[in-house]
């Protein structure tokens, strides 16, 4: 019983954070420089390999944390990557997850011993291994999350303004949306607190602060809500 695997072929099992963050203007992507071989020197996901004691969304976990310093943020899994080839190392099978994070909160958290860096989508250097597949993938399943979840309240700060709000969906679509069509949609689902404060930052009048009630939200969908952008 305890031989009947010693045939069978053994590889490498590892893990691959694809981590999202929101800058009020821009969506990012927080990449580390590889500092060892292969590809030494080179812009990278932040990975690691999984342990015998874990399942895999602790080694994703272990991995987000050991970069960022956070445990509780928002994590998906994605996709596995299995090429023969992708690792010239060792065949090595990933699984890759995407985490968001709020710039603005947690930046001064971000370790420094990986030269981590965020980078506008747009200006993403050329990635290691297959991990440009892996952030188009992931961009394809934010989109398709935002538009069907409340996800992207995740990547903004607890009280933000709506046109935060609106930049961030501009920003994650990658298209302009009408300010007053917007505005009605996202006031049509009841799911803001329009706060007593104001953002004096934006103009001498200010803009009212909003916060995101999750728990009308979890109590709108037992009733059978659809959240839809």
């Amino acid at each position: 019983m305890i031989n009947q695997y010693k045939d069978e072929d053994k590889v490498l099992l590892a893990v691959d954070c694809i981590i999202f963050g929101f800058d009020n203007e821009e969506l990012k992507l927080l990449l580390i420089k590889r500092d060892f071989e292969p590809e030494k020197g080179k812009w990278s996901l932040m990975g690691g390999f999984l342990k015998k004691s874990e399942v895999l969304d602790e080694a994703a976990s272990r991995v987000l944390q050991h970069l960022t310093g956070l445990n509780d943020v928002y994590m998906e899994q994605l996709y596995s990557f299995s090429k023969i080839d992708r690792d010239p190392v060792e065949r090595t099978i990933s699984v890759a997850y995407f985490a968001l994070i709020n710039i603005a909160d947690h930046n001064s958290e971000l370790s420094e011993s990986h030269s981590a860096q965020w980078f506008g989508l747009e200006d993403m250097p050329e990635l290691i291994f297959d991990h440009n597949a892996m952030v188009k993938h992931a961009i394809r399943r934010l989109r398709y999350r935002t538009a069907t979840q409340p996800i992207g309240f995740e990547l903004l700060p607890e009280k933000f303004t709506m046109r935060q709000l609106q930049k961030l969906y501009e920003a994650i679509f990658d298209h302009e949306l009408d300010k007053r069509n917007f505005t009605k949609k996202i006031n049509a689902m009841d799911l803001l607190v329009r706060l007593d404060e104001k953002d004096m930052t934006s103009s001498k009048k200010g803009s009212f602060l909003f916060k995101f009630d999750e728990q009308k939200y979890k109590k709108k969908v037992m009733d059978g809500f659809s959240f839809k952008v």
